[in-house]
Protein backbone atom coordinates (compact mmCIF):
# COMPACT_ATOMS: atom_id res chain seq x y z
CA UNK A 1 0.00 0.00 0.00
CA UNK A 2 1.28 3.49 -0.78
CA UNK A 3 1.39 6.37 1.57
CA UNK A 4 -1.22 8.27 -0.53
CA UNK A 5 1.17 11.07 -1.62
CA UNK A 6 1.45 11.97 -5.37
CA UNK A 7 4.80 11.17 -7.05
CA UNK A 8 7.26 14.07 -7.08
CA UNK A 9 7.70 16.06 -10.35
CA UNK A 10 10.96 17.78 -9.46
CA UNK A 11 13.27 15.55 -11.56
CA UNK A 12 11.01 16.07 -14.62
CA UNK A 13 10.96 19.86 -14.16
CA UNK A 14 14.72 19.99 -13.79
CA UNK A 15 15.09 17.94 -16.97
CA UNK A 16 12.83 20.32 -18.90
CA UNK A 17 14.73 23.38 -17.65
CA UNK A 18 18.05 21.82 -18.61
CA UNK A 19 16.71 21.04 -22.11
CA UNK A 20 15.47 24.63 -22.54
CA UNK A 21 18.85 26.06 -21.52
CA UNK A 22 20.72 23.80 -23.92
CA UNK A 23 18.28 24.69 -26.72
CA UNK A 24 18.80 28.40 -26.03
CA UNK A 25 22.59 27.99 -26.11
CA UNK A 26 22.33 26.08 -29.38
CA UNK A 27 20.21 28.81 -30.99
CA UNK A 28 22.70 31.45 -29.90
CA UNK A 29 25.61 29.50 -31.40
CA UNK A 30 23.71 28.99 -34.68
CA UNK A 31 22.96 32.75 -34.96
CA UNK A 32 26.62 33.59 -34.31
CA UNK A 33 27.71 31.09 -36.94
CA UNK A 34 25.30 32.51 -39.54
CA UNK A 35 26.49 36.04 -38.82
CA UNK A 36 30.09 35.01 -39.40
CA UNK A 37 29.15 33.28 -42.66
CA UNK A 38 27.27 36.32 -44.04
CA UNK A 39 29.06 39.43 -42.78
CA UNK A 40 27.28 42.71 -43.35
CA UNK A 41 28.80 45.24 -45.70
CA UNK A 42 29.70 48.63 -44.26
CA UNK A 43 27.64 51.04 -46.34
CA UNK A 44 28.46 54.13 -44.26
CA UNK A 45 31.55 55.07 -46.22
CA UNK A 46 32.55 58.56 -47.38
CA UNK A 47 31.94 57.77 -51.10
CA UNK A 48 28.43 56.48 -50.33
CA UNK A 49 27.67 59.51 -48.17
CA UNK A 50 28.78 61.86 -50.95
CA UNK A 51 26.68 59.93 -53.45
CA UNK A 52 23.68 60.12 -51.13
CA UNK A 53 24.07 63.91 -50.94
CA UNK A 54 23.99 64.07 -54.75
CA UNK A 55 20.81 62.01 -54.75
CA UNK A 56 19.25 64.39 -52.23
CA UNK A 57 20.50 67.42 -54.20
CA UNK A 58 18.57 66.44 -57.36
CA UNK A 59 15.08 67.59 -56.25
CA UNK A 60 16.61 70.65 -54.56
CA UNK A 61 18.25 71.73 -57.84
CA UNK A 62 14.93 71.17 -59.61
CA UNK A 63 13.17 73.39 -57.08
CA UNK A 64 15.81 76.12 -57.51
CA UNK A 65 15.48 75.98 -61.31
CA UNK A 66 11.69 76.29 -61.19
CA UNK A 67 11.99 79.30 -58.87
CA UNK A 68 14.73 80.85 -61.05
CA UNK A 69 17.40 80.76 -58.36
CA UNK A 70 20.05 80.43 -61.05
CA UNK A 71 23.19 81.01 -58.98
CA UNK A 72 22.22 78.49 -56.31
CA UNK A 73 21.10 75.96 -58.92
CA UNK A 74 24.38 76.29 -60.81
CA UNK A 75 26.39 76.02 -57.59
CA UNK A 76 24.60 72.85 -56.47
CA UNK A 77 24.98 71.36 -59.94
CA UNK A 78 28.72 72.07 -59.79
CA UNK A 79 28.83 70.44 -56.35
CA UNK A 80 27.18 67.32 -57.79
CA UNK A 81 29.70 67.17 -60.62
CA UNK A 82 32.72 67.57 -58.33
CA UNK A 83 31.51 65.01 -55.78
CA UNK A 84 30.75 62.57 -58.61
CA UNK A 85 34.46 62.64 -59.48
CA UNK A 86 35.70 62.67 -55.89
CA UNK A 87 33.62 59.78 -54.52
CA UNK A 88 34.76 57.46 -57.30
CA UNK A 89 38.39 58.40 -56.76
CA UNK A 90 38.14 57.87 -52.99
CA UNK A 91 36.43 54.50 -53.44
CA UNK A 92 39.18 53.27 -55.78
CA UNK A 93 42.07 54.82 -53.83
CA UNK A 94 41.13 53.36 -50.44
CA UNK A 95 39.23 50.29 -51.70
CA UNK A 96 35.88 51.47 -50.34
CA UNK A 97 33.76 50.10 -53.19
CA UNK A 98 30.44 48.64 -52.03
CA UNK A 99 27.55 46.89 -53.72
CA UNK A 100 25.14 49.63 -52.71
CA UNK A 101 27.53 52.19 -54.18
CA UNK A 102 27.33 50.57 -57.61
CA UNK A 103 23.55 51.01 -57.44
CA UNK A 104 23.07 54.49 -56.00
CA UNK A 105 25.92 56.16 -57.93
CA UNK A 106 24.37 55.82 -61.42
CA UNK A 107 20.96 56.35 -59.82
CA UNK A 108 22.09 59.73 -58.48
CA UNK A 109 23.49 60.77 -61.87
CA UNK A 110 20.39 59.74 -63.79
CA UNK A 111 18.03 61.30 -61.23
CA UNK A 112 19.86 64.64 -61.43
CA UNK A 113 19.85 64.66 -65.24
CA UNK A 114 16.18 63.68 -65.43
CA UNK A 115 15.07 66.31 -62.91
CA UNK A 116 17.07 69.05 -64.63
CA UNK A 117 15.87 68.07 -68.10
CA UNK A 118 12.24 68.26 -66.98
CA UNK A 119 12.52 71.46 -64.94
CA UNK A 120 14.58 73.33 -67.55
CA UNK A 121 12.00 72.38 -70.19
CA UNK A 122 9.21 73.57 -67.90
CA UNK A 123 11.02 76.90 -67.50
CA UNK A 124 11.48 77.24 -71.25
CA UNK A 125 15.27 77.11 -70.97
CA UNK A 126 15.40 73.80 -72.83
CA UNK A 127 13.30 73.06 -75.94
CA UNK A 128 10.51 70.58 -75.32
CA UNK A 129 11.52 68.53 -78.38
CA UNK A 130 15.04 68.08 -76.97
CA UNK A 131 13.80 67.15 -73.49
CA UNK A 132 11.49 64.61 -75.12
CA UNK A 133 14.38 63.12 -77.09
CA UNK A 134 16.63 62.86 -74.03
CA UNK A 135 13.96 61.31 -71.80
CA UNK A 136 12.61 59.15 -74.63
CA UNK A 137 16.06 57.68 -75.25
CA UNK A 138 16.45 56.76 -71.57
CA UNK A 139 13.02 55.14 -71.44
CA UNK A 140 13.70 53.26 -74.69
CA UNK A 141 16.98 51.89 -73.35
CA UNK A 142 15.27 50.76 -70.15
CA UNK A 143 12.57 48.96 -72.15
CA UNK A 144 15.21 47.46 -74.43
CA UNK A 145 17.09 46.06 -71.42
CA UNK A 146 13.86 44.36 -70.27
CA UNK A 147 13.33 42.95 -73.76
CA UNK A 148 16.88 41.64 -74.17
CA UNK A 149 16.73 39.95 -70.77
CA UNK A 150 13.49 38.18 -71.67
CA UNK A 151 14.54 37.27 -75.22
CA UNK A 152 17.87 35.78 -74.14
CA UNK A 153 16.42 33.83 -71.20
CA UNK A 154 16.39 30.07 -71.93
CA UNK A 155 13.00 28.35 -71.69
CA UNK A 156 10.92 28.08 -69.62
CA UNK A 157 10.53 31.87 -69.38
CA UNK A 158 9.01 32.18 -65.92
CA UNK A 159 8.88 35.20 -63.61
CA UNK A 160 11.23 33.52 -61.12
CA UNK A 161 13.76 32.60 -63.79
CA UNK A 162 13.58 36.11 -65.27
CA UNK A 163 14.88 37.60 -62.00
CA UNK A 164 17.43 34.82 -61.48
CA UNK A 165 20.50 36.59 -62.88
CA UNK A 166 22.67 33.51 -62.44
CA UNK A 167 21.03 32.26 -65.65
CA UNK A 168 22.58 33.27 -69.01
CA UNK A 169 21.33 36.58 -70.30
CA UNK A 170 22.31 39.48 -72.53
CA UNK A 171 25.07 41.96 -71.80
CA UNK A 172 24.80 45.54 -73.09
CA UNK A 173 27.97 47.49 -73.86
CA UNK A 174 27.66 51.29 -74.17
CA UNK A 175 29.01 52.57 -77.47
CA UNK A 176 31.62 55.32 -77.80
CA UNK A 177 28.92 57.50 -79.34
CA UNK A 178 26.65 56.86 -76.36
CA UNK A 179 29.38 57.93 -73.94
CA UNK A 180 30.03 61.05 -76.03
CA UNK A 181 26.30 61.82 -76.06
CA UNK A 182 26.13 61.52 -72.27
CA UNK A 183 29.03 63.96 -71.96
CA UNK A 184 27.40 66.42 -74.38
CA UNK A 185 24.09 66.21 -72.51
CA UNK A 186 25.90 66.97 -69.25
CA UNK A 187 27.70 69.96 -70.82
CA UNK A 188 24.44 71.23 -72.32
CA UNK A 189 22.62 71.06 -68.98
CA UNK A 190 25.52 72.82 -67.26
CA UNK A 191 25.65 75.50 -69.96
CA UNK A 192 21.90 76.04 -69.81
CA UNK A 193 22.16 76.59 -66.06
CA UNK A 194 25.12 78.94 -66.52
CA UNK A 195 23.66 81.19 -69.22
CA UNK A 196 21.27 83.14 -66.93
CA UNK A 197 24.12 83.68 -64.45
CA UNK A 198 26.55 84.84 -67.13
CA UNK A 199 24.06 87.09 -68.89
CA UNK A 200 22.76 88.68 -65.68
CA UNK A 201 25.16 91.59 -66.25
CA UNK A 202 25.99 92.57 -69.81
CA UNK A 203 29.68 93.17 -69.04
CA UNK A 204 30.09 89.43 -68.35
CA UNK A 205 29.47 88.79 -72.03
CA UNK A 206 32.58 90.60 -73.20
CA UNK A 207 32.55 90.84 -76.96
CA UNK A 208 29.56 88.50 -77.19
CA UNK A 209 26.01 89.74 -77.23
CA UNK A 210 22.84 88.00 -76.11
CA UNK A 211 22.13 87.04 -79.70
CA UNK A 212 25.52 85.33 -80.03
CA UNK A 213 24.93 83.32 -76.84
CA UNK A 214 21.45 82.29 -77.98
CA UNK A 215 22.77 81.24 -81.38
CA UNK A 216 25.56 79.20 -79.81
CA UNK A 217 23.14 77.47 -77.41
CA UNK A 218 20.73 76.69 -80.25
CA UNK A 219 23.53 75.11 -82.28
CA UNK A 220 24.62 73.12 -79.21
CA UNK A 221 21.05 71.90 -78.70
CA UNK A 222 20.86 70.67 -82.31
CA UNK A 223 24.15 68.82 -81.82
CA UNK A 224 22.90 67.10 -78.66
CA UNK A 225 19.61 66.24 -80.36
CA UNK A 226 21.48 64.63 -83.28
CA UNK A 227 23.84 62.61 -81.06
CA UNK A 228 20.92 61.54 -78.84
CA UNK A 229 19.03 60.10 -81.81
CA UNK A 230 22.18 58.62 -83.33
CA UNK A 231 23.31 56.96 -80.09
CA UNK A 232 19.83 55.57 -79.50
CA UNK A 233 19.78 54.05 -82.99
CA UNK A 234 23.21 52.52 -82.43
CA UNK A 235 21.75 50.27 -79.72
CA UNK A 236 19.19 49.03 -82.22
CA UNK A 237 21.50 48.25 -85.12
CA UNK A 238 25.10 47.69 -83.98
CA UNK A 239 25.65 43.98 -83.35
CA UNK A 240 28.44 44.30 -80.77
CA UNK A 241 26.34 46.46 -78.46
CA UNK A 242 24.36 43.44 -77.22
CA UNK A 243 26.21 40.21 -76.44
CA UNK A 244 24.24 37.03 -75.71
CA UNK A 245 25.79 35.22 -72.76
CA UNK A 246 25.70 31.52 -71.97
CA UNK A 247 26.02 28.51 -74.25
CA UNK A 248 22.79 28.77 -76.25
CA UNK A 249 24.27 28.80 -79.74
CA UNK A 250 20.82 28.78 -81.34
CA UNK A 251 20.00 32.15 -79.78
CA UNK A 252 23.35 33.55 -80.90
CA UNK A 253 22.76 32.39 -84.50
CA UNK A 254 19.25 33.82 -84.38
CA UNK A 255 20.64 37.18 -83.26
CA UNK A 256 23.11 37.10 -86.13
CA UNK A 257 20.33 36.54 -88.70
CA UNK A 258 17.89 39.08 -87.31
CA UNK A 259 20.11 41.75 -85.79
CA UNK A 260 18.81 42.88 -82.42
CA UNK A 261 15.51 40.96 -82.63
CA UNK A 262 16.69 37.92 -80.67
Amino acid sequence: MGNGKPPTKLPLLKSLETTKEKSKELRTKVKESLSSLTPRENIYTLPNILTATRLIAAPVVGYLVLHEQHVWALGLFAYAGVTDLIDGWIARKWKLQTVVGTVIDPMADKTLMTVLTITLAMNGALPVYLATLILGRDVSLALAAIYYRYASLPAPKTFTRYWDFSLPSAEVHPTTLSKLNTLLQLLLIGSTLAVPVITADSHHLGILGHGDVDAAMTAFQYLVAATTVWSGMSYAFLKKVVVILGTNEELKRKQGRRGRAV
